[in-house]
């Protein structure tokens, strides 16, 4: 059996008030928080991954500004392996209302609410990008180098 790990994007966006833009959704038959986040389509750049996903699921459209690092999960309900490729991202206007199937709504909260959304979070890995990036994380984007096409 191969071993086959899952290659996601997760984009941290805050506002000019300290509020991180998250979606509330749908996964696993409960009602979650994460960053705007999914998976890389098959031969998609991240950084094109990054302003789809974040577009999809929250109606807003950003652009990357800084690589935060690359983490690693394993889900425990599904024992799948999800590789993490975290990036900051600057809002840049709203354009549509309309958002991803199991996507509830989209939310702007503070790092005390997130915080208290405890176990609603739907991996430990919300909070810890969340927290790198308020300690000043920060890599260029081209720490991450795609394949041209």
């Amino acid at each position: 059996m191969t071993w086959t790990p899952h290659a996601t994007v997760a984009v941290i966006v805050e506002d000019n008030d300290g509020r991180f833009l998250l979606v509330e959704e749908v996964s696993g038959g409960l009602v979650v928080f994460n960053q705007p986040a999914g998976h890389i389509e098959e031969d998609e750049a991240i950084l094109d991954a990054v302003r789809r996903e974040t577009l999809e699921e929250t109606g807003w459209q950003v652009e990357p500004l800084h690589f935060l690092g690359l983490y690693t999960y394993k889900a425990p309900a599904n024992g799948v392996t999800y590789y993490r490729f975290c990036y900051s991202a600057r809002a840049v206007k709203k354009v549509s209302d309309q958002l991803d199937d199991g996507i509830i709504a989209a939310h702007w909260l503070t790092p005390d609410e997130i915080a208290g959304l405890g176990k609603q979070l739907r991996s430990p890995l919300v909070l810890r990008c969340i927290e790198d990036y308020r300690k000043g994380r920060r890599f260029p984007l081209d720490v991450i180098v795609d394949a041209e096409t």
